[in-house]
Order: structure tokens, then sequence, then C-alpha cells
């Protein structure tokens, strides 16, 4: 009985060593990552910055005479051309100032035309010495008199004529009206009453600050021709386009920022005055840079580096440096070369060396994934 559970046991071990030996390698760990590919491509050198919206010009439309306002002509928010009628101050009282002062003017010309005559007449009588110089001199003074309140007279007919059309307020600018300060029916005064502001909002300026440091660029792309800006409103929307057209002759020490202005048709009206816009300002194009998402350039001892995929899907470092960055994009130089698949998501559980599973946009694994040995 014994024998025969030795050759039990013997059998069974021997049947486990040769179970053991058939057992497959385990699976080598793979790293799920994303990737994109890195391009040589166009990229514009854009500055960017937050910009303020301001109209090209504000006026405030206020009276030139004293009176009653019998008529507005506009709405509230209205488009206005320039020289358009906005309010009617009562004219009549500037129509009978005109009339009497246009009376004053026939009675001293009349006046004045006797005064010349008698100058004629006595100029004749004292070459003959039928009158003294003293009478002489005094018909001389009471026609250069008569010149003179002539004149003054017209001058009166002139300023009555000016105050009648004062008493029509037209539009000194082309723009959009905004809130009515003043009602039919009020007494308005030439005394800094305002009646309406009008901003001129086509076209139309955004004010924004960018760094000092960028001032020699900015300079000099803008001699060799305008400069492109693009504005877009905070909230969103098709983004304007611009000319730069202003550049601060100072500096602001304060903040270290240099001003600038663009301008802007805003024909689809979607820049406002007073609105917070985000500004891009092109100064060039780069024509051939190498470009990799800015997401996949990471820090290390020795600078900046990102993981490529090579084609048995392993991962190994590439060296790079930013030069600078496009958006989402980086422009880089290195080992990266055009085509090759760099990382996005996934690179901090990589290793050189790693073999990697891609995974698509949906998350899902792509048919690369690769088995152990």
């Amino acid at each position: 009985m014994m024998m025969l559970s030795t050759r039990w046991i013997r059998t069974g071990a021997l049947f486990l060593l040769v179970a053991c030996g058939k057992q497959k390698p385990p699976m080598v760990q793979q790293v799920p990552v994303t990737v994109a590919t890195a391009r040589v491509q166009a990229v514009p050198y854009e500055l960017v910055a937050v910009g303020t919206v301001e109209p090209m010009q504000s006026v405030a439309v206020q009276p030139q005479v004293n009176g009653q306002l019998i008529r507005v002509t506009f709405r509230e928010g209205d488009e206005v051309e320039k020289g358009q009628v906005l309010f009617q101050i009562d004219p009549r009282p500037f129509q009978a100032a005109l009339a009497q002062a246009q009376a004053i003017l026939a009675r001293d010309r009349a006046q004045s035309v006797n005064a010349e005559q008698e100058l004629k007449r006595f100029s004749s009588l004292a070459e003959k010495e039928y009158i003294t110089a003293q009478q002489y001199d005094q018909s001389r003074a009471n026609a250069a008199g008569a010149q003179a309140t002539l004149a003054a007279d017209q001058a009166a007919v002139d300023q009555a004529e000016l105050n009648l059309q004062y008493a029509t307020v037209r539009a000194p600018i082309a723009g959009r009206t905004g809130s009515l300060l003043v009602r039919e029916g009020n007494q308005v005064r030439s005394d800094g009453t305002t009646l309406v502001t009008i901003n001129q909002v086509h076209p139309i300026l955004v004010r924004f600050a960018v760094p000092a440091s960028n001032l020699s660029a900015i300079q000099k792309y803008r001699s060799t021709g305008g400069l492109l800006v693009q504005a877009v409103a905070a909230s969103g929307g098709t983004p304007e386009e611009g000319q730069l057209s202003f550049v601060d002759n100072a500096v602001d020490s304060t903040t270290g920022t240099i001003m600038l202005k663009g301008n802007f048709s805003n024909h689809s009206g979607n820049l406002w005055p007073g609105g917070f816009v985000n500004v891009t300002l092109r100064l060039y194009v780069q024509d051939s840079a190498m470009v990799i998402p800015l997401v996949a350039v990471m820090s290390g001892q020795n600078g900046g580096y990102v993981y490529a995929v090579r084609a048995d899907s392993t991962a190994v470092t590439k060296k790079v440096t930013v030069e600078r960055e496009a958006g989402d994009l980086a422009v880089v130089s290195g080992e990266v070369k055009d085509g090759e698949r760099i990382v996005t998501d996934g690179q901090l559980l990589l290793r050189p060396g790693a073999r990697v599973q891609i995974r698509t946009a949906s998350g899902t694994a792509t048919s690369e994934r690769q088995g152990g040995p």
C-alpha cells in the first residue's frame, strides 16, 4: 500500500511539472495614449491681448442758443447722418430778432448813402472855399461814422441769421444716438446742456496694450505694410478684421506695456463702444514652422521633450525647444521630424521603450496593439 501511494505522488508531481512548462509568458503592459502628428506648416506670429472698444468720435450735442424745444426728429438709438436735423428750438424769437436787425441795417444804409452824398457836395464846396475846413471835416467824419454803423448793423444781421440757424440742431457727425436727455417742451440753454450723445461706430476703434518688449517688432513689420488686427467679443461671435492704426508715443512705465489701437469698419455692428474684446495682432507669418500640440511638451532636467511613437508602437523621447506658442500649438525646434506621431495624452505613464496602445478620439484602442514576446 505504501508503494502505491508513493507512485501516485511521483505521477502527480510529474504532471504538475509538465503543466507548468506549458504556461504562456506574461503579456507586456501597454500604456494607452493619444497621439497627434507633427507637421511643418505656415504659422502666423501673433500677439494676444484684451481690448476695449471705443467710438471713432463721440460728440455731446448741445444747443447754441436758448429757447424752448418744440420738436425731436429721431428716436433714441437711431443711426443718424451728418447734417441731419435732430432738434428744433422755437425759431420765432430769432426770426423777430433777424427782422429787427435787417430793419436797422436798412435804415442805417440809407443814412450812410445820404452821408456819402453830402460828403461829395462838401468836397466840391471845399475846393471853392465856400465852406470852412471844419465843416468839410465834419462831413467826412459823418460819412465814416455811417459806414462803421453800417458794418455793425451787418454783423448784427449775420448774428441773428446764425442764431436762427442754431435754432435747428443738426447732427455734427454720423453715428448712433444714445439716450435722449431733453424732451419736447423743455427749455434749453447754451450753457453746457447736453441734448444727446452721438457715437461714431462705423468705423470704430479698439484700444489694447501689449508688452513693450514687442515694440521693436511691431515697428519693424508695420513699416513694411499694414498689420492685421482681429477682434472678437468676449462673449464669442465672428471675428472682425481691421488694421493697426495707432501706436502710442510712450511706454506705460507702471505696467511695462505700449498702448495700440486698431481701426475696424464694423459693418456687422458686432463691436460696441465700451465692450471688451479679445484682440489678436498678427505681425508676420512663418512659412515653414514645425508644429506640435502644446500639451505634448514636457519639462525635464535637460529641458523640454516629447514622447514619439515608433513604427513598432514603442515610445521614444525627443528633445525639443518651444520657440513660441500659437494658440494650442507650439512651434518647436529639436529632434522632432515632420510626420512623426507625438503623444499628447498619457505621457506621464510612459518611459523610453514602453509599448503604447493608441486610442482614437472616441477613446477606443486602435489595431496597433502589440503582444508580448
